[in-house]
């Protein structure tokens, strides 16, 4: 009469088939052959398992003389060979992958899971299995802008040492406007949020006019000074600088982050800031408004108070704006800068060089 072979786990193999056995995300087959293991170890005969988890003696006899030939690795892996079959070639794979990065179907800009079916003869889910395997994504697409400031790394450098390095006794404030920002009355009242529907809104809209937001956020505390005004010409720049300069302790430098809009270099401004020597003005480099910090004060407020809402004319426009500025500087909160002007000029010489390989 043949013996079962008898089996002597160690404790970390007890302790990695318990793991195995326990787990809600162990696949079925390895909680099986685990159990199978850990019977045998416990002393129990082939025909005592396979009655116990419902299988042949001859299953329980297979996986017990895996494990005592190979141990873990017995019962953890199948061997080659089994399992379905690939219905497709490494080529067909790879010939899905150089359509899909190197070419574009007729008349579109992108492939489809369902354009590239038809133009291999595969199904749908077959290529999106593919595209998956290899990170492919054609149905998304990014900008970007690799700049041509001449003065890009010096206006940076400034910058940015603003930011983690700002000078004593002065104030950083990064300033811009928000221009044209609609009143917008929805044609339709819209429904409430509730169990199981988000709220709604028309897509179609009145416009009640529109207003210009000036904001100038501090780069150390996070408090904003803001002003809405009709237009955003120098004129209004000019009353902005002048609120500033009104609503800052007077014994403090100013140094003011903006972009290069022309009406920030309006000889009017220019002459009015050489009568205010404590202004400084720093020029973000041409194309690199994300450099300016209130940008970030400009899209939250676009999410969490204007896009959704409801306005009957300018003043209740402007009265909204007003209202979330005040809930801000309540519990003002600083937007931290943690990328340092070497990581991101790294970033851009690569960019560019990546951009002269692909023209030549």
């Amino acid at each position: 009469m043949r013996h079962a072979i008898p089996i002597k786990l160690s404790p970390e193999e007890t302790t990695l088939l318990l793991q195995v056995v326990r787990l809600g995300k162990s696949a079925q087959r390895q909680v099986e052959r685990s159990r199978v293991v850990l019977l045998a170890a416990a002393g129990r005969t082939n025909d005592e398992i396979g009655v116990e988890l419902g299988i042949t003696r001859q299953k329980a006899a297979r996986w017990r003389g895996r494990f005592a030939a190979l141990r873990m690795a017995g019962i953890t892996a199948d061997r080659p060979g089994r399992g379905r079959k690939a219905l497709i070639t490494a080529a067909q794979r790879m010939a899905v992958v150089e359509k899909t990065t190197q070419q574009t179907p007729p008349g579109h800009t992108h492939w489809s899971m369902r354009t590239m079916a038809r133009a291999t003869g595969l199904s749908a889910t077959t290529i999106g299995e593919i595209w998956r395997s290899h990170g492919l994504k054609p149905h998304l697409a990014r900008t970007f802008k690799v700049f041509n400031d001449p003065r890009f790394v010096e206006k940076l450098e400034d910058i940015v040492g603003l930011y983690l390095n700002a000078p004593e006794h002065a104030l950083v404030l990064s300033c811009d406007e928000k221009s044209q920002v609609e009143a917008l009355d929805r044609t339709q009242p819209g429904l409430p949020l509730k169990k199981g529907r988000a709220a709604t809104y028309t897509h179609d809209y009145k416009r009640h006019g529109t207003t210009t937001l000036f904001a100038a956020l501090s780069v150390a505390d996070g408090t904003v000074i803001s002003t809405c005004q009709n237009r955003h010409r120098h004129q209004e720049w000019l009353k902005f600088l002048k609120l500033i300069d009104t609503s800052t302790p007077a014994e403090k430098d100013l140094h003011l982050i903006v972009d290069n809009y022309a009406t920030h270099k309006h000889p009017k401004v220019k002459a009015w800031l050489a009568k205010h020597p404590r202004f400084h003005i720093h020029f973000t480099p041409t194309s690199a408004s994300w450099l300016n910090m209130v940008e970030r004060l400009f899209r939250d407020i676009t999410v969490r108070s204007l896009r959704r809402g409801v306005f009957h004319s300018v003043t209740e426009l402007i009265s909204a704006i007003e209202t979330y500025i005040a809930s801000y500087n309540s519990n003002p909160t600083p937007f931290v800068w943690t990328a340092k002007a070497a990581d991101i000029l790294a970033k851009v010489s690569r960019a560019r060089q990546k951009l002269l390989s692909l023209r030549h």
